[in-house]
């Protein structure tokens, strides 16, 4: 079975394709680069109208198949920017008419999730999800992946991408912070966590004070990271001792940053916990985390195009799994 996945949440627009056994036969990709600041949905969504076609043939490309071969179509139907998701719900519909072939919308969250998963040979663990729209952290319970904790305000990647701004870094920032970092020292910054749940703006508040009154951009970059990520550890560690869960697995794009790995490294290894992280390449988002849950959907249930409408608030834990 060849299942193609279409991601259009926010800045990329990708395609997927991927057979049962989990094999990746494509993977495509263009950014939407905004020239400053962060990202114009209308702009995106123009982009993503632009490369939707030629980013499909590049994908069928690669994967030596032709549409005729595809076996279900699949899409992010949320949650994302409104104008980005529109267009790959759109684009998903047109093929599966055109070509008389399934389709499944995908809560774009899970499919970060699954990825993972699939990748890491994890059945049950504790989830991490750090992107630049989302910060949670999830686990499998009953019928759903429940939410122990969240950001109450904004995700740690669009902290990061926020301060890179204040410091002339485009976008994504996230990778020259992580750079910076490594040249910096420790200044104290707000630490904000509430029961299960963290807060970012004050410290990204901070930041932006500091900098303005001259403290080192290596510093601020450093301190951050490490009280950012010090929070994140602490509710990771607590959801494992509350669900006694042996496995915590890290997913998202911000996955891809080495200091946030190797800190929950550490406290999985003082658990008595396994710790594993999704390949750099499925961190951020892609086609291929849609194809693989889609299929994994596709398997349990058949969906029908009245279902799908896209839904930008569209939460990992409403979708029964």
């Amino acid at each position: 079975m060849l299942s193609l996945g279409i991601e259009s949440t926010a800045h990329t627009f990708s395609v997927g394709i991927v057979n049962d056994n989990g094999e990746v036969l494509a993977n495509v990709s263009k950014m939407y680069r905004p020239k400053k600041g962060g990202i114009v949905p209308r702009e995106a969504m123009s982009h993503h109208s632009e490369v939707c076609k030629s980013v499909l043939q590049e994908a069928l490309e690669e994967a030596k198949v032709t549409m005729d071969d595809i076996d279900t179509i699949c899409f992010s139907a949320g949650p994302g920017l409104p104008p980005c998701l529109k267009v790959g719900a759109v684009f998903a519909r047109s093929l599966s008419l055109r070509y008389k072939k399934p389709i499944v919308p995908v809560n774009h969250c899970i499919g970060h999730i699954e990825i993972a998963k699939m990748e890491t040979k994890m059945d049950d663990p504790i989830i991490l999800y750090v992107s630049g729209g989302n910060t949670q952290v999830l686990g499998k319970a009953g019928n759903r992946y429940r939410t122990f904790g969240e950001a109450i305000d904004i995700p740690i990647g669009n902290c990061l991408d926020q301060f890179a701004r204040v410091l002339g870094i485009p976008y994504p920032g996230g990778l020259e912070i992580e750079k910076l970092a490594n040249e910096g020292k420790y200044i104290e910054l707000p630490y904000v966590v509430k029961g299960m749940d963290v807060s970012f703006s004050g410290i990204l508040t901070s930041c932006k004070d500091k900098f303005k009154k001259g403290e080192s951009k290596n510093d601020l970059c450093f301190s951050l990271q490490e009280t950012c990520f010090a929070m994140l550890v602490e509710v990771c560690e607590r959801a494992l001792a509350h669900t006694e869960k042996k496995q915590l697995v890290l997913t998202g794009g911000v996955a891809a940053n080495s200091r946030l790995q190797e800190m929950l490294k550490i406290m999985c290894e003082e658990r008595g916990a396994v710790f594993s992280v999704v390949p750099k390449n499925l961190s951020g988002d892609n086609g291929i985390m849609i194809a693989w849950t889609g299929m994994l959907m596709h398997k349990k249930r058949k969906f029908s195009l009245e279902e799908t409408k896209i839904n930008r608030y569209w939460r990992a834990d409403d979708v029964e799994w």
